[in-house]
């Protein structure tokens, strides 16, 4: 009689089992796919970014300079030409009065831009072209003798040239010197100094060089090159299994970003992982429903990310804003990494909305 009791229980607990089976199959809207099955699926990302982001070819749009990125800049220079050439203090001139040899001589330029001449003294010849110190000296002179013939050369044309070229040449990479951005956005540019480069395209700073480089040495050129990159980084946070910053070298969506943080947790409620981004100096808030994408949903989409997106993956549904804030501070400063969203304000966006 027992042994029959145990036997309608198992019989029973299997019933209930199989029936368990069947309900979950009925309910579920991945079941029973067949072999062939195809679903195409949208792309899409903020309202502010759409038809912009991604792109089509699945690249960065554009590029900009980050903290942490290591500049190339390759440099070329070329010779003046005479007519272009002007006075400099570390010219050496050479003025030679054929009919008068005892007035020749050769004269360095002074700190304070003069040459000093017999009989006329000092001669103020900084930035002044060869042709312009000829009149000048000939005027002079003129009032000392009747006819003054002379002649005006420098004897170290290229002497600027070469010491510069000597200061930017490395034996590996010739006239290039690397550069890094600092924490802080600036770089330093060899002989023009510091410039804020961070949140710049390449062509941006190169222009912006190639400009203070001329104007530094006429005839001097700069090309900008992207030696190392930092990387463009999302972060992901919250209840997934390795949360951190991940760097990243294209589009991703947001299953890829969770799949790198080594997916989401049991606690995770997917149906609700909220996004951050940064827009027009505000921080937009975005709740994102992953669990719908994962069951097939007809209405949902791939959701692209960009660049220093922060991904919050919540442990419980996320009912507003303060709600949002105080799971987020339970982290503690995000096991130990922080990002500083201060300086903006927080908008909410909620996807139900949409």
């Amino acid at each position: 009689m027992m042994k029959n009791q145990g036997f309608k229980k198992q019989i029973i607990g299997l019933f209930f089992i199989l029936c368990l089976v069947i309900l979950l199959n009925g309910c579920s809207t991945t079941g029973n796919l067949p072999p062939d099955f195809e679903k195409p699926y949208h792309r899409t990302t903020y309202s502010f970014d759409q038809g912009t982001y991604p792109s089509d070819q699945d690249l960065f749009l554009v590029y900009t300079i980050t903290p942490g990125d290591v500049l190339d800049v390759m440099f070329q220079i070329k010779a003046q030409k005479a007519e272009e050439f002007r006075i400099d203090l570390y010219h050496e001139i050479d003025v030679v009065f054929p009919d008068l040899p005892g007035l020749s001589n050769t004269q360095k330029i002074m700190p304070t831009g003069n040459i000093v001449m017999p009989y006329v003294g000092e001669v103020y010849v900084l930035g002044l072209t060869l042709d312009e110190v000829h009149a000048l000296l000939a005027k002079k002179y003129s009032k000392i003798l009747l006819d003054p013939q002379l002649v005006v050369k420098v004897t170290n044309m290229d002497a600027r040239i070469e010491q510069i070229r000597k200061d930017l040449h490395t034996a590996p990479r010739g006239l290039s010197k690397l550069v890094n951005v600092r924490p802080d956005g600036y770089a330093t540019f060899p002989l023009i100094g510091d410039y804020f480069v961070a949140h710049k395209t390449l062509k941006q700073v190169n222009s912006l060089i190639q400009e203070k480089y001329e104007a530094y040495l006429p005839g001097m050129h700069a090309d900008l090159y992207l030696h190392e990159q930092a990387g463009s980084v999302v972060y992901m946070l919250g209840e997934v299994n390795k949360p951190g910053p991940y760097k990243i070298q294209k589009p991703i969506n947001l299953l890829q970003a969770v799949t790198l943080a080594g997916s989401y947790t049991n606690n995770a409620k997917i149906e609700n992982i909220i996004l951050f981004r940064k827009h027009e100096q505000k921080l937009i808030a975005r709740s994102i429903n992953l669990e719908n994408l994962l069951a097939l949903k007809d209405s949902e989409a791939f959701f692209f990310l960009k660049p220093d997106d922060i991904v919050f993956v919540p442990k419980t549904k996320i009912a507003n804003l303060a709600h949002l804030m105080t799971q987020i501070s339970s982290i503690a400063l995000f096991d130990g990494w922080s990002i500083g969203i201060s300086g903006g304000t927080m908008k909410w966006m909620d996807d139900v909305n949409q």
